[in-house]
């Protein structure tokens, strides 16, 4: 869905914000060689894009985010990551483009320093403009200023007519201003809708997901551009004591066997969980966790079928994810979103790997009780704590191109609001979506597999008689917007996510808009 579009009507605030600025509070910096002032306020705002397409590209943005904090940028939100063809010189590699909001205390052209120095420090020479390059950094932004000078211009003078450059500034905004300054920076487009005018004049959403701007999320050595199917997950439970399938797959040779057979059946990643959380789940240790999982976990990554495959590890324990990612898992998934275990993001952002951060109050064995099941708007309530988690992982370090969220079907739920969720998610996302684009944009994970809210309304008490019921909450979340789908049937649900991908596709050939 298009998120800027279908919010619109609240960008009738800019109006009184952007009076204001243009009464009280724009600035103006301009210099030459007889004139010079430079403004110097504490805690400025700015936005910073990023570029590159030389050598590991990803790794130079890493690098560089690194350096920006080193030199006062302390950065506090970040955009979607995209891979975009080359503009202007097109014999080139294509790049890797984002863009970063932060605050400093360096005036606007002791920032230009502070980036040309980092731009140097990475092996950027001069040269031709717009030829490849390991790095570049340019301030879109500076706070409320316009900024005029022979070697900076503030807002960056090509924002308006490049795509790869508006695409990750509109994912640092709300579809509400949240402060003053950003209604400023509305007011720079010179359009009456602000940046959303702007975006939409250029072609907004309908040109993402396209070879010139493809919105991706790094995982493994590749990266994943999620428009393009739905995937699938498989569940491999080593827990002797899981709802569905406890007990079956202990040994490493039929877990092996299991893997197998989802993979043949078209799983495209797999997600091995070694603690049990269902409803009133006793919790295990890690090493004990560790000592269930790491034997698995290393015979899957080797076998020769898990080529090219996504591997997964479901834990809630820092030390366990950081150990299963050096053993070679390449997503963690944590169904607390970090609130069992306080060190879990900031190891999750020195591994760099993708995060999924699900929605649950409480633990496993207090998030059906009560108080943990009431709600007054169900999906509004979980997008907004799941939002306040996923904001608290970016401030430690992990960017919003390496979250994907999860509403946490069945998890501090009951039936109604299981069902609330699965029909709603294009609201959770326009939720999280007044405070965050980019959040709203991560690609969304659904796990309703055999869950006990579909024994309730089917009458089936066993697990393994709810696939039918499974493949038909799969296929409402799909259609709502779910990018990935855990299940433990994988070879029935991959055939119901063909089905809705291919209704998909055709809904959007029909009406491109």
């Amino acid at each position: 869905m298009n998120i800027c579009k279908n919010l619109m009507p609240t960008m009738r605030q800019l109006d009184g914000f952007t009076k204001y600025c243009r009464a009280s509070y724009f600035a103006f910096i301009h210099s030459s060689p007889n004139f010079s002032v430079e403004v110097h306020t504490p805690d400025q705002e700015v936005v910073i894009a990023l570029g590159s397409n030389v050598g590991d590209r990803l790794h130079n943005f890493n690098e560089a985010l690194q350096l920006m904090r080193k030199s006062g940028i302390q950065i506090t939100r970040h955009g979607c990551l995209y891979e975009t063809a080359p503009a202007y010189v097109t014999d080139q590699p294509n790049f890797l483009n984002s863009a970063v909001r932060a605050v400093t205390q360096l005036g606007p052209h002791e920032l230009l320093g502070a980036l040309k120095k980092i731009e140097k420090e990475m092996g950027r020479t001069d040269g031709i403009r717009y030829l490849p390059r390991p790095i570049d950094l340019d301030i879109l932004f500076y706070g409320k200023l316009r900024v005029s000078s022979e070697i900076l211009t503030v807002p960056h003078e090509r924002i308006w007519e490049r795509p790869f450059v508006i695409a990750p500034l509109m994912d640092l905004l709300g579809s509400t201003v949240d402060n003053d300054t950003v209604a400023c920076w509305h007011s720079f487009s010179m359009h009456s809708g602000g940046l959303f005018d702007a975006w939409e004049k250029l072609g907004g959403e309908t040109l993402t997901g396209k070879e010139g701007l493809k919105r991706v999320l790094p995982i493994g050595k590749g990266l994943w551009d999620w428009s393009t199917k739905t995937s699938v997950m498989g569940i491999l439970n080593l827990t002797p004591d899981s709802f569905s399938d406890g007990g079956k797959f202990q040994s490493v040779e039929a877990a092996i066997s299991q893997v197998r057979s989802m993979i043949s059946e078209g799983a495209d990643m797999i997600d091995i969980g070694a603690q049990s959380t269902r409803p009133m789940a006793s919790r295990i240790s890690v090493q004990q966790e560790l000592d269930r999982l790491i034997p698995v976990l290393e015979a899957v990554v080797g076998m020769p079928e898990a080529e090219g495959k996504i591997i997964s590890v479901d834990t809630f324990y820092s030390e366990v994810a950081a150990e299963a990612v050096s053993k070679g898992a390449h997503i963690v998934n944590d169904v607390s979103a970090g609130l069992l275990d306080s060190n879990m993001f900031r190891v999750v952002a020195g591994l760099k790997v993708p995060y999924i951060a699900m929605h649950m109050r409480g633990d496993p064995s207090t998030m059906q009780n009560s108080e943990n099941l009431k709600y007054d708007n169900v999906c509004k309530q979980v997008a907004s704590e799941l939002y306040s988690r996923v904001r608290e992982a970016e401030l430690i370090g992990i960017p919003a191109w390496r979250m994907i969220i999860d509403p946490g079907i069945g998890f501090s739920k009951n039936c109604d609001h299981n069902l609330d969720v699965l029909m709603g998610l294009p609201n959770i996302q326009a939720e999280i979506g007044r405070e965050s684009l980019a959040m709203s944009h991560a690609p969304i994970l659904i796990g309703p597999s055999r869950k006990k809210f579909l024994g309730e309304i089917c009458s089936r008490t066993a697990g393994t008689e709810r696939d039918p019921a499974t493949v038909a909450s799969v296929t409402a979340a799909v259609l709502g917007g779910a990018n990935i789908v855990r299940v433990h049937n994988v070879r029935d649900n991959v055939d119901a996510v063909k089905v809705c991908d291919a209704m998909l596709r055709h809904r959007k050939s029909v009406s491109p808009s």
